[in-house]
């Protein structure tokens, strides 16, 4: 199976959400990618080992559409992966409607399947359920899928990269970019966080969550909490994990006073290592954990800060 890989670009450099799903399309087959417009992101994506297709600059999502349609047309992949970015989530279906393919968004798994080819997992009824999903067109098969579901692969080598010269008609853009304004908000990176330290409703209140922003201090990781933790008011929805949150993929994930519903565990099941600190032993967070510590997390994480903090002394 072919798939093609888009690399989305900030500031002239590849997004971490592109770049996992090189570890999506690693598990179905042979992998390209496509970049647009910024050599130095074409160069990047190709350490990681894939042959890299460099197009001109996208000014518009116009032009993005006319370019990458050109693309898919000459390369024909049975399979297209994009980050679920705004961006993404328009160009997607555009070029689904355009080349007769299907369209899945908001994917949070990709795998092969031999009677389908391809499934895709996404949260469906507000995230209560996950349902599986094969398109069946013969043309490709067209997925966005959420930052965090993947792990960033390994840089193994230099890829090669291709320059392709795709002219844009003019009248094929029919809306230009005006402006870009950057929204001010809390600045929470989890999705590109090797240690995430998660909060959950067993935290108690406030007072008892400020342990888990304090063993995430010691660690050097990044804060996560579950919704009801957020529902509660004890930090805010910038940190949420899960369905209706943010997807992660840490090296690290320790889960303090989470019980495991469904929602929230697939929002970090593509964590490397997951250790689990619930006073219930029935919880089912202790079925996704690498390591499970049946206690009450407010006796044990200060326990842990101490000796973290002794051992790097």
């Amino acid at each position: 199976m072919k798939c093609l890989v888009y690399v989305e670009t900030h500031e002239g450099k590849a997004q971490g959400g592109s770049l996992e799903l090189l570890t999506a399309a690693a598990g179905l087959g042979e992998v390209k990618a496509v970049v647009l417009g910024s050599r130095e992101a074409a160069e990047q994506t190709a350490a990681y080992g894939v042959d890299v297709l460099l197009a001109g600059e996208a000014c518009c999502p116009d032009a993005a559409t006319a370019l990458l349609e050109h693309i898919i047309g000459e390369e024909k992949p049975q399979v297209v992966l994009m980050n679920a970015t705004l961006a993404a989530k328009d160009l997607a279906p555009r070029l689904a409607h355009r080349l007769g393919g299907g369209c899945v968004t908001d994917a949070v798994a990709v795998e092969a399947d031999e009677a389908h080819g391809v499934v895709f997992t996404r949260p469906a009824y507000g995230g209560t359920v996950l349902e599986r999903l094969a398109l069946t067109s013969a043309a490709p098969a067209f997925a966005t899928v959420r930052s965090g579901s993947f792990a960033k692969p390994e840089q193994t080598g230099n890829g090669a990269v291709t320059e392709v010269d795709v002219a844009v008609a003019e009248d094929a853009i029919r809306a230009r970019l005006v402006e870009t304004v950057t929204e001010i908000t809390e600045m929470v990176n989890l999705e590109g966080a090797d240690i995430v330290v998660c909060g959950g409703r067993g935290m108690g209140d406030a007072q008892g969550f400020k342990l888990v922003e304090e063993l995430a201090d010691v660690l050097g990781g990044v804060v996560g909490a579950t919704r009801p933790a957020i529902e509660e008011g004890w930090i805010s929805r910038a940190h949420q994990i899960g369905q209706s949150g943010k997807m992660v993929a840490p090296k690290l994930y320790i889960a303090c006073g989470v019980f495991g519903a469904m929602q929230h565990i697939s929002g970090a099941m593509a964590s490397k290592y997951i250790v689990a600190i619930n006073k219930d032993e029935a919880a089912s967070i202790f079925d996704v954990a690498d390591v499970g510590i049946v206690g009450d997390v407010h006796e044990i994480l200060p326990l842990m800060i101490e000796e973290i903090r002794k051992r790097k002394a």
